[in-house]
């Protein structure tokens, strides 16, 4: 065991040591056997070893600091770890003297996160972090770096040899696995990596493709090689090698954990609870299937987490089981007696020699600990708790496990009653529980409460333990009495001014009075502040009298004081004597103050400190004093603890008990005696037992009487205080609910006494409160005790109020209902009833803020609409130089849509004038060339050739469309310009008549622009005329009073798009917003209207105009026939009364009617006329202007198609130039591989040839060795020539004689490759030493020969041995030269890989080559074909092949051309009369169907013969001789009848229309009488209308009656009606269904009969 004790300066004593008395913690690392009986496992600073058997610890403690990386060697009895530091170094210690065997430095900078033993052999592989990334190879015994290789952002997470062949490696991380190979060639060791193809997340395997080499049986004619994905993205370097698109790649598996077989294959674990065998050699994964453990000692097994025994049994069923958990390791190690795996923080054995028994060896908790203490007396146990809530007893000697007890939440203070056996822990959420631990082994809770709402942040006993004080947040600090017996009573609670950060006792025992400090640090101010208050023995006898109502202890009870230090405080502890340390919040340093008593509250003077020293630790830091307030410690983040001296704060002892890497130190605890320490890490998960190693017995005295002192006072109290907590019940639910039971049963009762009031009263929403919470609070029950107590204090004045406030209530109502039945003039609105105007004011405030609010989120939203809007017409809108609309038909569905175009870029036409200039010297570079080329001939050709030869030019200069691909020559586009198909070889030639095209596609569209403005200006006009039309038609019609509807064209929003850019009102369906400004200007404009138009009828003029000519100045000719003539006046009077004069001016006035209404006749007649013609005009020029859309239409229709041709040249076009650089990105590819598999080949050679040249050199070695071992044979009786010759034979025989030498012994046991088994060199010298044991023996006197000289036998036995020797130095040099031989073999293969690659690379670059060479001269050319039939001899040539193809003159396919003709025309000839032929033989098919047919239809004939009905008519027909002349007879007897039937008809048409004329005339004097009737009944319905309201006014109930009793007669009458007919319709049901079943029997059923 070691210690890190430094010494301090000599203060007056000497100085002691702290020594590490044992160690707790489980940190879910590595656990290893470091023999048969121990494991071992780092935690914190420290490794520990723990023996199975007795569990017994031992630790081992790392110099500097956190231990790093950790492995184990069983073997060897050895371990290895890393510090955590710079430049961190490797120890390796024996066990069990736990002596430093060698320290390793590598490359390492920052730290080392795996190491690794092999099993045989002294090798020890280690994996540092970042920046390096390296794995490297030691041999740990001398010291020596074996090799060494750097993966550059790789990070490892397991690492393990091979235990059958320490030659193999295997490293995994969250996402790979890779196999490393360790090849040795003499003294020299390489490293080579293999990565395991890892299953999809789903099990299933993946097979990786070859993505960067073309698969050659994947081809495409048409459109070109394919290409790898990696050319088609244009990757050219060593990402084009590994490139996948992202859809491809398919997650695999996440390794967690890994082992060796005995076959030297692996086994890993998955997080998705796979597990995976993988075979070394093929590095291929296979999935193993588990099924759920089904006995009890399998689910033990199960419980942490690890995998099965690996044995040949267990390997049989491997692929019959599947887990239902995920096999998800923390840790685990092999041994001979089977698998010991850790996690879920324990660790557990698996023996199965002892019936599968499953061993528990350690039970550490689940989380890291929060904090210990002692026991009191605190000589012989401790308590920890975790922050997961479990509780945990150790034996202070030892540290041995005792028992635990498990809270189920989250812990966040602990702290142990100096007056009794309990302790106490807070939680987060508020909870304080009170634990018995009188009996150690079974802990148990005994009373929980809940102090507040907020968690506890600190627990703190007073010396004498009879005061719990309880820091929680926010200020707040409780006072709890801490004695079982007054059952953990809540005496009161204070507020501090702010957070609590620590909190300090000092017990006076003479008076009796407990301070208490709290240390605080206000936001505010950047000092921290001292609070300090008294508890007296008071406030536990008279508690009542020492608070107020709500439980806060008074002021005047606790005389509270305030100190403001010059510093901000982390930690602070007081002294008897007024003395205060302090650490530093912000510098390490550790301060002494001096506080003197304040007169007033009020003084905030600062306080200076007295002494500062410098901690040497990372602030923020705390401290802590000794029982006898004689030692300091402070403890920070560090993790070193600091003991000084409390008077002189010099440094007593110090102790790297825990490491910044692990935060720090968590808590401290002072044992009683102050011997003990216990210290744990705040995340490391180590728990620390120091103990005082004093040099000096006066030392010891001093604390030991003190000690004594102070038990001796607790002792009473201790005794007492155990029996009533050992007599306390366990605490569980139901105990806890008894409080809240009675409660709800008070307010229950409350409830049910009072009677429910339309008031909601406080006290009744109170209770309602308590009922509807599970567990309240000891904060609120004070404040719902304080409340009730104020109910019943002034009750009567809250029924005063009640009273009052009813009545005030009933006169509102009484004010509302009168105001409900007021005129509306005087009725008030409602809200001038609400009494509490401010709170309606308030709430009018809050609504005009919430409307403020929504209006600016609505403003800013549609800001933020306006800008996209602005930005869409931008882009879309403004930019267009002509805009997208459309013409739309009068009477048809066409539509016609423009194209809208964009003004082109100054780029664009720079770019298209430069190809231009470009096509014109190329034009005029050409024609020169012709000429200065061109043979011209003297002799002048006949004329019929000249003329041919003066058309080819002409043909030449404008060639057909066929030939250029596209018909743009006749919708605006010039050709003349563009390249010839054939031409276009080079890319600039390519991307020059991409761009020509995109010109010609340019004039196509301003062309048919042109054309579509001409007819949208033609529609205009056609509007125009139409709706000058229709204002006539609109005349006509209203003249003529006709229901007919104008029809009026108008142009629609497609054909006008600018109108869907404006915002019509009509369009808006919401009232709009104005604002104050804007309403006020509209009422102003409103009002001025309105005196205008009072001004206007006002005027005399008007008036007069309208009362002499009804409103005009002029009669028009429609206007006067509209006027009526006046009847005279005695019209009214009978005739018989009419003088003569009367009766002559009726007559003038009849004249005159009848000359107006025949005037009024000839003009209607005038304007329907005209309407017709008004109305087919507007249809005539309206159907034209249809036509000219569908010509339009169809001009569209043809332009699109020019157009889609132009962007097929285009694709065409850009395809095979995006095809031209894929290929050059892929020859790029290529090359920079070929590169670099020309650099591996350097490599591989320059290392066959060194592998080589040591070969041979080494081979020469062993052959002068074999020959040196030859030599020594054959020189054996040359040596021994002395000798006689029959004592040479013997000796001769005795030289060749070998012992049995014992063989290396390999272990048969394959199911166990972790059993005893030595390295391969220990295995030599070992068997080496053997034989040289045995040639000892042979050389023994006993042996030699009789007669044979002893000086002859030593020089014989010496030849011998240095025989033997030779031999075995041969056989070692045999070895090494085979093992070298096949690192050169595999140098040589590897060489020989590289080359094929590389020829491959060739290959395919050759390939690549002659594709993009063929590409380039097998054009894509498009041509315009006639619509019509192609004959092929085949299908199987549908897809043409010009890989052959070649261009030959016009002349020859002419010539070609006419015997194509001569032969066609005899193949026509054959084909003719192969035709004939045929059509002869379909012709007799034909007759053969007919025959057929003919054949059916007379049997179906003579089979209707057989079946037909003779009727009257039919045998009349078969009897009378001559049948038509008798059907003609009967039909002109028939046309007689109809004549006279239709005379008939004619007359009785006429008497009905006599009928009708009179019925007419009856119905007009029907019609008058029915006028006078209902002049008579409106009279009578008066007279009725008088009547009933007599009637009603009488007595009308016995009338009432009677009605109501007929009334009910009618409806049971009308009830047995209605059942009556049910009955009768059921009956008519039956009787139908009886029928039709007797209409069926008697129905004659017929069948077909086949003949």
């Amino acid at each position: 065991m070691e210690s890190d004790a430094e010494n301090g300066e000599d203060i007056g004593r000497r100085v002691a040591d702290l020594e590490v008395r044992w160690v707790q913690g489980f940190t879910n690392r590595n656990v290893g056997f470091v023999n048969d009986k121990t494991i071992c496992y780092p935690c914190g600073n420290y490794i520990l070893f723990v023996d199975i058997e007795t569990k017994k610890k031992t630790v081992l403690k790392c110099k500097n600091g956190h231990v790093g990386a950790f492995a184990v060697n069983g073997k060897s009895q050895v371990v290895a770890f890393s510090d955590q530091k710079l430049n961190p170094v490797i120890y390796i210690y024996t066990f069990p003297g736990l002596v430093k065997r060698s320290e390793i430095k590598g490359q390492a900078q920052l730290d080392y996160s795996l190491l690794a033993f092999s099993y045989t052999g002294p090798y020890l592989a280690s994996y540092s972090s970042v920046p390096e990334f390296a794995l490297s190879i030691w041999d740990w015994q001398e010291n020596i770096l074996l090799c060494s290789k750097s993966q550059p952002g790789v990070t490892v997470t397991s690492m393990s040899f091979n235990p059958m062949n320490w030659h193999q490696l295997c490293l995994s991380n969250e996402n790979s696995l890779t196999v490393w190979n360790i090849e040795r060639n003499d003294q020299e060791h390489h490293l080579k990596s293999k990565p395991v193809r890892l299953p999809a997340e789903d099990g299933s395997l993946m097979y990786n493709q070859d993505v960067f080499f073309s698969h050659p049986g994947i081809q495409d004619l048409y459109y070109g090689p394919v290409l790898p994905i990696s050319a088609i993205a244009g990757l050219a370097g060593d990402e084009a090698e590994t490139f996948r698109p992202k859809d491809d790649i398919q997650p695999s598996v996440h390794p967690t954990v890994h082992c060796w077989t005995a076959t030297s294959d692996l086994y890993m674990g998955c997080e998705e609870g796979h597990f995976l065998a993988i075979n070394v050699e093929t590095l291929k994964a296979s999935l193993l299937y588990y099924k759920p453990p089904r006995d009890t000692k399998e689910r033990r097994r199960t419980q942490f987490h690890s995998l099965p025994l690996l044995s040949d049994d267990s390997l049989k069923n491997e692929e019959d089981k599947r887990r239902k958990q995920k096999p998800v390791l923390l840790a685990m190690a092999y041994h001979k007696d089977g698998l010991y795996a850790a996690g879920s923080g324990s660790v557990y054995v698996y023996k199965p020699s002892q019936n599968e028994k499953v061993i528990k060896l350690l039970d550490a908790c689940n989380d890291h600990f929060l904090s210990a203490d002692f026991l009191t007396p605190g000589n012989k146990y401790c308590v920890s708790v975790a922050i997961s809530g479990e509780v945990h007893v150790w034996l202070l000697e030892d540290g041995a496990f005792i028992s635990k007890l498990c809270l189920n939440t989250q812990a966040t203070a602990m702290v142990c009653c100096p007056s009794s056996y309990s302790v106490a822990v807070g939680t987060k959420v508020g909870h304080v529980y009170f634990i018995d631990v009188t009996k150690v082994e079974t802990p148990r809770v005994v009373h929980r409460v809940l102090l507040s709402n907020l968690p506890v942040q600190h627990l703190q006993y007073d010396q004498s333990g009879q005061y719990l004080i309880t820091g929680a947040a926010e200020g707040h600090i409780f006072i709890l009495d801490a004695r079982p017996s007054k059952l953990f009573q809540v005496l009161g609670y204070l507020v501090m001014s702010s957070e609590v950060l620590g909190l300090s006792t000092i017990y006076d025992v003479e008076s009796e009075l407990v301070e208490v400090m709290a240390l605080l640090c206000p936001p505010d101010l950047r000092r921290a502040r001292l609070e300090i208050f008294c508890l007296p023995s008071a406030i536990t006898i008279d508690n009542d009298e020492c608070i107020d109502e709500r439980g806060m202890l008074k002021n005047s009870v606790i005389q509270k004081h305030q100190y403001e230090l010059e510093y901000p405080l982390s930690s602070a502890v007081r002294q008897k004597g007024d003395t205060v340390y302090g650490y530093c919040k912000h510098a390490p340093f550790i301060c002494k103050y001096h506080l003197t008593k304040k007169k007033t509250w009020k003084d905030v003077s600062v306080t200076l400190s007295e002494k500062r020293i410098p901690s040497h630790q990372f602030a923020p830091g705390f401290l802590h004093l000794s029982p006898n307030s004689q030692l300091l410690a402070s403890v920070a983040k560090d993790g070193v603890l600091f003991i000084h001296d409390a008077v002189t704060l010099e440094t007593v002892a110090r102790e790297h008990c825990h490491s910044y890497q692990g935060q720090g130190i968590g808590s401290l605890a002072f044992s009683l005696d102050g011997q003990f320490l216990l210290v744990n890490g705040m995340d490391d998960g180590t728990l620390v037992c120091l103990k005082w190693n004093r040099t000096g017995e006066d030392e010891i005295k001093e604390p030991t009487d003190d000690w004594r002192l102070i038990l001796a006072f607790l002792n009473n109290s201790i005794y007492n205080e155990n029996a009533v907590l050992k007599s306390m019940e366990e605490w569980n639910i139901a105990t806890e609910s008894l409080l809240e039971s009675s409660l709800e049963m008070e307010s229950q009762e409350m409830l049910q006494k009072k009677p429910s009031v339309e008031v909601m009263d406080e006290d009744s929403y109170l209770n309602l409160n308590i009922l509807s919470t599970d567990e309240m609070t000891w904060l609120n029950q004070k404040v719902q005790k304080a409340i009730k107590e104020e109910i019943k204090k002034f009750a009567d004045k809250r029924k005063e109020l009640k009273k009052g406030i009813k009545k005030l209530r009933k006169t509102i109502q009484e004010m509302m209902y009168e105001n409900e039945q007021a005129p509306d003039i005087e009725r008030l609105d409602q809200q001038e009833f609400n009494l509490d105007i401010e709170e309606q004011e308030r709430l009018q405030v809050e609504s005009e803020q919430e409307v403020a609010k929504i209006r600016k989120e609505i403003e800013m939203e549609n800001l933020a609409k306006c800008y996209l809007r602005d930005v869409i017409k931008k882009e879309c809108w403004d930019s267009m130089s002509i805009k997208g609309r459309a013409i739309k038909c009068f009477h048809a569905a066409y539509e016609v849509k423009n194209y809208p175009m964009k003004e082109r870029s100054k780029e664009e036409l720079e770019a298209l004038e430069r190809v231009l200039q470009l096509k014109k010297f190329e034009s005029a570079d050409f024609k020169i060339r012709k000429e200065i080329v061109e043979f011209q001939p003297q002799a002048v050709p006949p004329k019929e050739e000249g003329e041919k030869v003066e058309e080819e030019p002409a043909t030449d200069e404008a060639p057909s469309s066929s030939l250029i691909g596209s018909l743009s020559a006749q919708f605006g586009g010039d050709t003349s310009i563009l390249y010839h198909q054939m031409d276009l070889h080079t890319r600039e030639q390519k991307i020059n008549q991409i761009i020509l095209l995109q010109d010609i596609i340019y004039k196509v569209k301003t062309a048919f622009n042109k054309e579509f403005d001409t007819v949208a200006r033609q529609k205009e006009q056609e509007i125009a005329r139409v709706k000058e039309r229709n204002l006539r038609i609109q005349e006509i019609v209203e003249q003529l009073e006709l229901q007919e509807e104008v029809w009026e064209p108008a142009l629609t929003d497609d054909e006008i798009p600018e109108r869907a850019l404006t915002v019509q009102d009509s369009e808006i369906k919401v009232e709009k917003y104005l604002t104050p400004e804007q309403r006020a200007k509209a009422e102003m404009m409103a009002k001025i209207e309105m005196e205008r138009r009072l001004a206007s009828l006002n005027s005399a003029r008007q008036r007069a105009l309208y009362d002499m000519m009804n409103g005009v100045l002029e009669i028009k000719k429609e206007d006067i026939l509209k006027i009526e003539i006046p009847p005279p006046p005695f019209v009214s009077k009978p005739d018989t009364l009419w003088n003569e004069e009367e009766k002559k001016v009726f007559k003038e006035f009849e004249k005159k009617v009848k000359e107006l209404n025949e005037e009024r006749e000839k003009y209607r007649k005038t304007l329907e006329t005209e309407l017709k013609k008004l109305q087919t005009s507007i249809q005539e020029t309206t159907q034209t202007f249809d036509d000219t859309v569908s010509k339009l239409f169809e001009r569209k229709v043809k332009s699109e198609m020019v157009i889609y041709q132009e962007e097929l040249k285009i694709n065409n076009l850009l395809y095979s130039l995006l095809l031209d650089e894929e290929l050059s990105t892929r020859e790029a590819g290529l090359n920079h591989f070929l590169d670099k598999k020309q650099k591996e080949k350097l490599s591989t050679a320059q290392a066959v040839q060194v592998a080589r040249a040591q070969d041979d050199a080494y081979r020469e070695t062993y052959d002068n060795l074999a020959a040196e071992d030859k030599i020594l044979e054959r020189g054996f009786k040359k040596e021994f020539s002395d000798v006689p010759a029959h004592h040479i034979d013997h000796l001769f025989k005795l030289y060749k004689r070998r012992p049995r030498a014992q063989k290396i012994k390999m272990h048969l046991d394959t199911a166990n490759p972790y059993g005893d088994r030595p390295g391969s060199a220990r295995a030599y010298k070992e068997a080496l030493a053997h034989l040289m044991k045995a040639i000892d023996e042979m050389d023994d006197p006993e042996n030699m020969p009789e007669g044979l000289d002893p000086t002859v036998w030593e020089r014989f036995c010496l030849a011998r041995r240095t025989k033997v020797e030779s031999e075995q130095l041969v056989k070692r040099k045999a070895l090494t030269l085979a093992e070298m031989q096949a690192f050169l073999q595999k140098r040589i293969d590897d060489d020989e890989k590289i080359r094929m690659d590389i020829e491959k690379i060739l290959n395919e670059l050759n390939t690549l080559r002659e594709e993009k060479m063929r590409f380039q001269l097998d054009l894509t050319i498009q041509f315009l074909l006639k619509q019509g039939q192609v004959e092929l001899e085949s299908a199987a040539e549908l897809i043409p092949d010009y890989t052959d193809a070649i261009l030959i003159h016009k002349s020859v396919i002419e010539e070609l051309n006419c015997t194509i003709r001569a032969q066609g025309e005899k193949k026509i000839a054959s084909m003719v009369e192969s035709k004939d032929f045929s059509k002869g033989i379909f012709q007799l098919e034909w007759e053969h169907k007919k025959m057929k047919m003919l054949m059916e239809d007379l049997n179906q004939k003579a089979r209707d013969i057989q079946k037909l009905h003779v009727s009257r008519d039919r045998q009349l027909f078969l009897s009378v001789l001559n049948y038509d002349s008798r059907i003609t007879q009967q039909v002109s007897v028939m046309e007689q009848t109809l004549g006279v039937m239709d005379k008939l008809h004619k007359k009785n048409v006429k008497n009905r229309q006599k009928v009708f004329k009179d019925l007419e005339k009856r119905i007009c004097l029907k019609e008058q009488a029915n006028y006078k009737l209902s002049q008579e009944l409106q009279e009578m319905l008066v007279s009725v209308s008088e009547r009933r309201h007599i009637f009603e006014a009488a007595d009308t109930q016995l009338i009432s009656e009677k009605a109501a009793k007929d009334h009910y007669r009618d409806i049971v009458q009308r009830r047995q009606l209605v059942d009556l007919a049910k009955e009768q319709a059921q009956e008519i049901a039956v009787l139908q269904a009886e029928v039709e079943r007797l209409r069926m029997r008697t129905f004659p059923a017929l069948f077909e009969t086949e003949y």
